[in-house]
This record gives structure tokens, sequence and C-alpha cells, in this order.
């Protein structure tokens, strides 16, 4: 079990660091990628499937990078009969909003045959990842690890001996393209729990590693070398300091994540330095990333579970395990204890507490004291025409055929130019299922004043059914944003006075809990449109999500294969704004 020294020996070095920015410009570098998406058959938990690959292999490849440096994908689109994009998920695309991966936002979508180049900057050290963006891709296995580390010349505010990278995701055995077709029936025809939850595109289906404590009782796996579903082993040595590079690009679960008998100090969120603070377990929301470190001070005759747990919903998926193998025992050696216990699925006090542990590290920006705009976002399940939606103040976000940015740059009409409203009405009970349910579509635009603060605040409120409300990770495209607080109930001004400008923590993805509320802070400095979504991916298919801009005027240089579709496509093709 870490001690406090353990926790003290992080906390000194971070109080004391100033990060530097002085990195010389001569030392970046363009790192050329070359990349082939297609379909390929994989078992990513021992069922064979079809899977979306790159390169053949899945997950994707990982891209590390250092801080400063460009990275320049040249992207083929070798999918037979649909278009595809990849998102760039954290990176803030300051100066190039048309590489940010979100079709009929930032981009056409990639045609089949043809090949697109993201060139983008990766400005700040983090764990990111990377994922499709164009219909339900990322379901379909679309996704892989993005590492920036420090630029040269600089270093981490904490030290650790080694590194591991975690991708976290989940696994249906129903193809991503039936999974649209049932979210889009009328009846809703609910995808379901995942049959799997993989870690590094890895998990079992129907068995267990850790088979003789699992309940209800599963087989043991039976694996052999080489396989595709086989657990990928953290090897370590004894009394060493691990660095965990954590990132969930989960479709629907929300996470535990825990290492048997280790503590965690908690050292980064999104791309974002945090003050350490030391946990069991931790909760991990799809979009989110984070940085723990873990002190390998058990007994070293023992190995021990790495394990992963749904949250938030109640677990008819079996957990995700792997082995953390204090070396030199035999990774064959299975660990005498059970995997560590997860929180009950609905402890959402549990879940309340860690996100109220994350503050910004000592020296980091604080947001503005004051905002110029407060938009609220009311979440709801909605009926449109009898289908099953969801909208934000009671609008369901279906994207147009024409890219926004382009669509806005050359001020060309091709999206609702009615703006979506500010707020709800405020005799609105978030607590009882709406009187009227029903709902409209819409594709308008919330039209930001440039360099200026935005408050944002998400409501959560009742689904359609009788006290049901979902915990809803939201992630904000081109930005990160300050988390001022969290609430119970409905948001009222009252609340203001608990925004925590002090110390918030710098996020670019945050969670409202069932019936609550979430306060963000962010400024509009990146020009661009960006989307602001759940990243939970049907709930985004069925129209949970608004779209922002900001700056788009100074935009420049818009590639010509980013806007050849729709109307802006044929404008491009008339020549008239080349």
């Amino acid at each position: 079990m870490a001690s406090l020294g353990f926790l003290f020996f992080f906390l000194l070095p971070l109080i004391l660091l100033e990060l530097s920015s002085s990195r010389s410009v001569m030392a970046a570098k363009t790192r050329h990628f070359k990349w082939d998406v297609e379909y390929i058959h994989w078992s990513p938990d021992g069922e064979e499937s079809v899977v979306m690959g790159i390169n053949g292999q899945f997950p994707g490849p990982t891209i590390r990078a250092k801080a400063g440096d460009t990275v320049a994908v040249h992207l083929t689109n070798k999918l037979h009969t649909e278009g595809v994009v990849i998102h760039w998920h954290g990176i803030r695309q300051i100066g190039t909003p048309w590489a940010d991966g979100t079709a009929a936002i930032s981009q056409c979508a990639i045609n089949p045959g043809e090949t697109f180049l993201y060139r983008f900057k990766v400005d700040k050290a983090g764990t990111y990842f990377y994922h499709g963006h164009y219909g339900m891709q990322r379901s379909a296995g679309l996704y892989g690890s993005l590492i920036v580390e420090v630029g040269e010349g600089e270093k981490e505010p904490f030290h650790y001996d080694g590194e591991f990278n975690l991708l976290l995701s989940d696994w249906w055995h129903k193809g991503s393209h039936e999974q649209e077709v049932d979210l889009s029936s009328n009846p809703l025809r609910w995808i379901g729990e995942p049959q799997t939850l993989l870690l590094n595109g890895r998990g079992q289906y129907n068995c267990s590693l850790a088979a003789r404590f699992s309940k209800p009782p599963l087989p043991q796996c039976k694996l052999r070398g080489g396989e595709q579903y086989a657990p990928q082993i953290l090897r370590v040595r004894p009394n060493k300091i691990y660095r965990l590079r954590v990132a969930s690009t989960t479709a629907l679960a929300s996470l535990s994540l825990a290492i048997g008998g280790h503590k965690m100090v908690v050292v980064e969120a999104d791309g974002n330095y945090v003050q350490p603070f030391s946990v069991q377990d931790m909760d991990i929301y799809s979009g989110e990333s984070y940085s723990v470190l873990f002190k390998t001070d058990q007994d070293p005759t023992k190995n021990y579970w790495i394990s992963i747990n749904v949250r938030g919903r109640e677990p008819k998926t079996p957990q995700g395990l792997t082995l953390l193998n204090y070396l030199p025992n035999s990774a064959s050696k299975f660990p005498t204890l059970p995997p560590p216990i997860a929180p009950l699925w609905n402890d959402y006090n549990h879940s309340k507490s860690f996100s109220n542990k994350i503050f910004a590290l000592m020296g980091s920006p604080k947001p503005p004291p004051q905002n110029h705009r407060r938009i609220i976002l009311l979440n709801t399940q909605n009926k449109i025409d009898g289908y099953t939606k969801w909208a934000i103040n009671n609008v369901s976000l279906v994207l147009p055929t024409t890219p926004y940015l382009g669509s806005i740059r050359y001020g060309i009409n091709a999206f609702d130019t009615k703006p979506p409203p500010d707020n709800f009405p405020k005799d609105y009970d978030v607590l009882k299922q709406a009187p009227n349910s029903n709902s409209t579509y819409g594709n308008g635009v919330y039209m930001l004043k440039f360099n200026t603060t935005i408050d944002i605040i998400l409501q959560n409120a009742n689904a359609l059914a009788k006290d049901v409300s979902e915990i809803h990770p939201w992630h904000l495209h081109g930005h990160d944003f300050w988390v001022l607080g969290y609430g119970e109930g409905k948001f009222s001004e009252k609340d203001v006075k608990k925004f925590n400008l002090k110390n918030p923590p710098l996020r670019n993805t945050a969670v409202i809990f069932p019936f609550g509320w979430t306060a963000l802070r962010f400024v509009t400095d990146n020009p661009g449109v960006w989307a602001f979504h759940c990243h939970i991916e049907p709930h985004l298919h069925m129209g949970m999500g608004v779209i922002f801009a900001e700056g788009v005027h100074l935009v420049k240089k818009i590639p010509k294969e980013a806007l050849a579709c729709g109307l802006t496509g044929k404008m491009l093709m008339s020549n008239k704004h080349n």
C-alpha cells in the first residue's frame, strides 16, 4: 500500500515546478504517417468479427510525438461503400480547424478511394486518442492512442521509471451498421449492453481470466500464444514507480479502473496536470483520459489483477482484466486474490467523490472571473414522430450535408439560420417526466463572439421513463474548459456562488450526473466550428449535441478536399471561392 511519503514525493516537485514554454522551434519535427482504413477480420474477444482497422491492425497504430511537433497523417479510405473521418480527441487544432475530423462539421467525409492529409500541431503534452467521427464508426473499432510527450528540454512535473498505455473500449457482436438501424427504428431497438470490455483492443468473451472468482461462474479462458484477444500484460520490476496512461473510447460504458493491492496517484486529466491525489479505484467516462502513478511496493513473489468494471448502468458485461506481472515471476502465475471489488454500479456518491477531488495543478491558468454569455443546455430524451431521440433545449441535432466550416466561412445558408435557444422554460421540472416529450430536429449554430468568455451549464433531466436519468460525458472540440462545479437538481442563480474559480481543472470532457448539473467555462479564442456533444456513441447518433462557431471569418486556407461536398463543393466547382 502506498504511503503518504509516496504521495508527498510527487507533491513537492509539482508545487515548485513552472512549466517552460521556451522549447526551441528548431527541435520540433514533422512526423509522417501513411494510413489505410479498411474493414478486416479480427477477434477482439475470441469471437471473430468484422472491425475497422488501420494498416491491417486493431486498434489503430499508436501515434507518439513531442509537444510542438507537427503530425501529418496521409489517410486513404479503403472502405468500399462509405466515407470516413478521424477526430484527434483532445488536440485543439489551433489554426487548423478543418483537421478536427468531424464529418459535416469541419470537413466532408473522405470518399472511398480518396486520400486526405490531416496535418496539425500537437501543442501540449498529454494523453490523447483518436477515433472515427462519422456515423458510428467508433463502435466499429476505428480508434487508437495518441501520446504527446513533453518537448525537448522540458520535464514532466513528476518522476517515474517506466510507462504503460491502456486504451479502454467496449465491444458488441452486433455490427455498427445494424446498431445504427436499431437506434433509428420506430419503435427504438436499444443496442443493449456490450458483450465485452476491451483493454488495448483485447478482451475475453464467455470466459474469464479469473474464472475461479467470477460471479456468475465463467469457464477459464484457454489462451494460446499469439491470439489477438490474449491480454497485453503489464510487466514491472519491484520497487519502481510507473506511469499508467489510460483513456476511454467506449461507445457506451462508463468504467471503474483498479489495480489490485496498489494505490494510484492521479497526476493528469485530459492532457492537463492536476494536483496529485491518491485513490484505490477511479471512474473514467467515455472521452476522458488520465495519467496515474503507482509504485510496485507489494509482495514481489505475486502477480496482481488490473480490472475495469461498468459504472452508471446495471452491469451485464463481465469485467475486463489483465495482469500486472512482477518480474521475474511468470506471467502464467495467476494472482491468488480475486480482482478488486468494484463500487456498486449506481453508487453515484462514489463517482461524485472522485470528480470532486480533481483540481488544477498549482500554477495552472485560472479562468476569467466573469462570463460574457451563459448558455444553459437541458438534456432530455424525446419523441419526434414516434421516434425516440435525445434533444438539447428541445432540439435534436441532425447534421447538414454541407460542412458548417465552409458553409459559414463562405456565407452559404446550408443549415438552420435561426439560432438555437440559450435556455429552457423556467417552469420545466427536471425531476419529473416531461408533460410533453415531443421535440424537433434542427442543425442551427450557437454563434459565439470571438475572444469572449462563455459559461455552459449542462442540465440533466428525467428521461422518458419515470425516475430515470443517465450519466452523460460531454466533450468539447477545439478547446479545453474549466469545470467550475457540479450540483444536484435544477441549476439556479444562487449556485453561481458555489463555482470554483480558484483551482478548477482544465478538461475537454466532463460528466453530468443523473438529475444534476455541471458548470463549464471556456474562452472563444480558437477560430472554427466546433462540436460539443455527449461522447456516448448511440446518444450522439440520436441527436445529443450542439454546434459552436467562433471567429470563422479569421480561418484561412481551408483545403478544398475538406469542402468538396454539398453546396460548398458546388461553389468550389464553379470557382467562385477558390
